[in-house]
């Protein structure tokens, strides 16, 4: 038993050319799926080429670090403990774009292993989720920003909360002697519920009460540009 596990810690087993062609090959052919997966399915603004190559290039990257450790404990301790010190700065613009990389790693750990069905099948079957949901989008907040003059502060508080019949919330409020600025948040859904219903655009109504200085509608986003 104790030679058995000193031979699991210290044998290295070469693998083949045709092994590592073969896992290469299928790595290559099914990122470039998942390639493609990202492209069609892509909804945002900032489409980004960079990152979509940047899973490719994971997909490879993992696919030959599996080749080296898959036959060796201490090879994939010792890596555990070299990638440790790696620390990752790219910002993820959106949760559904770190899901694309734990695809590739998932991708490239089966290839890796020379387990080519499992990732073929699986890739088709989450294509097949996206394109399901693909039309499935969050509500996006819209923040409306109003200054005025301080002593109009209240009775433009008051239009706003009549407006939208208190679905809107107060974010942050600035004031001083001369001024006063009022930052609340509303559903984009909301929103456009009010215009309707009100036959009247609040940016509008706000700009017609005196003292009021400036008026703006801004989507709120935490989206980073790359």
């Amino acid at each position: 038993m104790t030679q058995y596990i000193l031979d699991s810690l210290t044998d290295v087993t070469d693998l083949g050319l045709n092994t590592i062609l073969l896992n290469n090959v299928a790595a290559v052919i099914i990122s470039l799926f998942v390639m493609l997966s990202y492209k069609i399915t892509y909804s945002g603004t900032a489409y980004s080429r960079r990152f979509n190559i940047s899973i490719g290039m994971i997909v490879l990257i993992i696919t030959m670090i599996m080749c080296v450790i898959s036959n060796n404990i201490a090879l994939s301790l010792g890596l555990v403990g070299a990638l440790s010190v790696i620390r990752f700065r790219a910002p993820i613009k959106d949760v559904r774009d770190a899901c694309f990389l734990f695809w590739g790693i998932g991708i490239g750990i089966c290839c890796g292993v020379a387990q080519y069905i499992l990732p073929a099948i699986s890739s088709g079957f989450i294509l097949l989720f996206l394109l399901v949901f693909k039309g499935v989008k969050s509500e996006k907040n819209i923040l409306l920003i109003a200054r005025c003059t301080a002593d109009t502060q209240n009775s433009v508080a008051a239009v706003i909360l009549q407006h939208f019949k208190g679905d809107i919330h107060l974010k942050i409020k600035s004031a001083d002697t001369e001024s006063c600025e009022m930052i609340y948040e509303i559903g984009s859904a909301a929103l456009k519920r009010e215009q309707k219903a009100n036959q009247t655009d609040i940016v509008q109504k706000l700009t017609g009460i005196n003292g009021v200085q400036h008026v703006s509608l801004a989507e709120q986003t935490d989206d980073l540009t790359r």
